[in-house]
């Protein structure tokens, strides 16, 4: 059996998770719950250090009011789960068998139907669908547990830091190398390889969103992605490269113009870094979310590209699993958002232009400080050209 074995795969320190599970313990006991359950990969991770790219199929990690830890998923994934030493108990699913019948006999078995379950029900690979079922099939009542870890995951570590700063090298040397490859003739499958590489090979895991590699006019339209398109002459070329160490990313972004800049070119650059240097002389404890954005928007605007700036000016990075690398649903800086800024929080400020026939990025990933802002990445900052 796994949990016999000599294992040591936790990301950190077990101390860690038992200090994050006495927090959680002690509001489950507050809200009068008999326990928690958690669907978010993220969240399971933060609290006991588990991950599995099986997390595609069912899995649901229950925190109990006594403190226990029972994680109910696929058999093949239970080696995996207690060779981390922060889980009690594994409820195995056969893949014959429905897994909220599973979970839900394990629940009426274990606490009859006089106690209160909480449910994290923001997970979206929880569906309204389970949630329907899971309620007729249950003796006991859900309630509602949300938001709860969240507000506990903005606030970094030193360990989370260091995890983050070494994220930050994987991402430069993914950069580099990309830039490096970039050339009329080359493809941007030939770019995207050249990034993936030097990223692993700097100590990277499998990132939770597939960084940019776009060429040409497609760089106008967000969101592309590779597409075996051949690089030319006068093209715009989209890099956005990550580095992930522990489930923490870090991403930064450059431009790169094959040939001579236009005046177009120049101009949106010229703006995009200006921007980038505006919000990390901004970005302080403090401050709210909402007039930090501000400060950036106004920087496009004065300079009549301000339509063209479609987005947040930046969002929180941590943990992230497929199809995520960030945590800006948690956390952003974004306009007229009230929150906050404090120590410790990290952000990816990422200026973007999406013009007519191309877009144009300068990002990095920072760190808000006692007093400022603390740079993660380490990349010049240019318009590249090639």
């Amino acid at each position: 059996m796994a949990e016999d074995k000599n294992w040591n795969i936790l990301p950190f320190p077990k101390g860690i998770y038992e200090d994050r599970l006495h927090q959680l313990k002690q509001e489950i006991v507050d809200r009068g719950l008999a326990g928690v359950l958690f669907f978010n990969p993220e969240n399971i991770y933060w609290l006991t250090g588990y991950q599995t790219i099986g997390y595609f199929t069912f899995q649901a990690l229950f925190a109990g009011s006594d403190g226990a830890i029972v994680l109910i998923g696929r058999v093949v994934n239970r080696d995996l789960a207690m060779a981390h030493g922060t889980i009690d108990k594994f409820v195995s699913v056969t893949d014959t068998e429905d897994p909220l019948s599973v979970l839900a006999e394990w629940i009426n078995t274990g606490f009859g139907s006089s106690v209160s379950i909480g449910v994290e029900t923001s997970a979206w690979n929880f569906k309204v669908e389970d949630y329907v079922r899971l309620t007729a099939l249950l003796g006991a009542e859900l309630k509602p547990f949300d938001r709860v870890i969240e507000p506990r995951r903005m606030i970094k570590t030193d360990a989370e830091i260091a995890r983050l700063k070494h994220a930050a090298r994987c991402a430069e040397a993914g950069l580099a190398a990309a830039i490096e490859t970039v050339a009329p003739g080359k493809t941007e499958n030939d770019v995207a390889a050249a990034m993936f590489e030097a990223n692993i090979t700097a100590g990277s895991e499998y990132l939770g969103h597939p960084p940019l590699v776009v060429a040409g006019k497609t760089t106008a339209l967000c969101f592309a992605m590779w597409r075996r398109r051949e690089i030319h002459s006068g093209d715009v070329v989209l890099l956005e490269a990550a580095g992930c160490v522990d489930r923490y990313h870090s991403i930064l972004s450059r431009p790169v113009v094959v040939g001579e800049p236009t005046p177009t070119h120049q101009a949106a650059a010229d703006a995009l870094q200006s921007v980038l240097e505006v919000a990390i002389e901004n970005i302080r404890p403090g401050l709210t979310s909402g007039e930090v954005d501000q400060a950036c928007r106004e920087v496009v605007e004065q300079r009549g590209l301000g339509q063209f700036f479609k987005h947040r000016s930046a969002y929180g990075i941590g943990i992230g699993f497929p199809p995520n690398w960030s945590e800006g649903h948690i956390y952003a800086i974004r306009p007229n958002d009230p929150l906050v800024l404090q120590p410790n929080m990290t952000f990816h400020v990422i200026p973007t232009l999406f013009l007519d026939d191309f877009g144009m990025c300068f990002s990095d990933s920072v760190r808000v400080t006692e007093d400022g802002c603390e740079l993660l990445t380490q990349f010049e900052r240019k318009l590249f050209v090639v």
